[in-house]
């Protein structure tokens, strides 16, 4: 059984003087969107009770908090299954801290991991369905039964999460480029999930998809003068650590509209464009907006991280 505590008992916590540790196991876009004071991020599928625990001592407890209380549940299991005890869930999760009057730290909007189930869900369902009909009315039985299947195994899926508290969708869908970003990047958060859902249900994916250039290749071409590396990610972002020669041209910026004059002073013609965000998915976006404008866009399916890890020198900021 998980220990618990409330919102207030929580409360009670946060405004003593002894530090506590508070981590935060939704997905990055919903931690950026609001989160209680004092609280850090740890996505519940990066979860690793062996880090988690290597700096905690029997006597300090860690708690954990999500939207609601399940997946926070879910990560003091976790560590229970790997010999930490002392772990504790927050009741009610943000949601019930909110309502309780604790400080929270809030961002742009973003849209629950919950609510992504439901509508991705919905929309195979409802593509399986359209399937089956089409199907039928063409006699062609295989395609029917695609359709029916596609329902049906969603179906199983949902009530098979309802019975044992686990739903694979959600982890999943946990891990898609939209959920890694938060901050000012959620606003495209909506556009990429709406995507999903359109390939899921009858329409293709984004037209761009990652450049096979090795990363060598890419370096050379760009200590060759031959490529530019532009940053796709919002100007926060950037501020706090970018790659050394790389130019910022927000996804967002690119979105509201750029005049082609005002984007030939930024991007050259004559080279390559190699473009990339936090975790992969702003910048699939971003070459589609830019090849129609006649550029050798090449988008990196690395992400920042890893780039970095792999030898792009990086500026660091506050």
């Amino acid at each position: 059984m998980v220990s618990t505590i409330s919102p207030q008992q929580l409360a009670e916590l946060l405004t003593s003087d002894k530090p506590i540790r508070l981590i935060d196991v939704r997905t990055p876009a919903e931690f950026g969107e609001v989160h209680v004071t004092n609280a850090h991020n740890l996505p519940l599928d990066r979860l690793d009770p062996a880090t988690v625990t290597a700096e905690a001592s029997d006597d300090e407890p860690i708690y954990f908090i999500c939207k609601s209380g399940g997946r926070s549940g879910k990560a003091c299991e976790k560590l229970i299954a790997a010999g930490f005890t002392n772990v504790i869930s927050v009741a009610g999760g943000t949601t019930a801290c909110e309502t309780a009057g604790l400080p929270v730290v809030r961002g742009r909007k973003a849209m629950s991991l919950e609510r992504q189930v439901r509508i991705a869900a919905g929309a195979l369902v409802f593509g399986g369905v359209l399937l089956a009909a089409f199907a039928d009315n063409a006699d062609n039985d295989m395609l029917e039964k695609i359709g029916l299947g596609i329902a049906g195994f969603v179906g199983a899926g949902l009530v098979f999460a309802g019975v044992t508290d686990t739903c694979g969708m959600a982890m999943l869908i946990a891990r898609m480029p939209w959920n890694q970003v938060s901050g000012p990047a959620t606003s495209c958060s909506r556009a990429l999930l709406l995507t999903a859902v359109l390939a899921a249900t009858a329409g293709p994916a984004l037209a761009a998809s990652p450049t096979r250039d090795s990363l060598p290749a890419v370096q050379r071409a760009v200590a060759e003068q031959k490529a530019v590396i532009i940053d796709v990610r919002e100007p926060d972002e950037w501020a706090e650590s970018h790659l050394a020669g790389a130019r910022l041209v927000p996804l967002s910026r690119l979105e509201a509209g750029v005049s082609p004059a005002e984007l030939a002073r930024v991007l050259p013609k004559d080279r390559i464009i190699y473009c990339h965000c936090l975790a992969g998915g702003r910048c699939l976006m971003a070459a589609d907006i830019l090849k129609p404008l006649g550029y050798d866009v090449r988008p990196l399916g690395q992400s920042y991280d890893e780039l970095v890890a792999a030898g792009f020198p990086a500026v660091t900021g506050r």
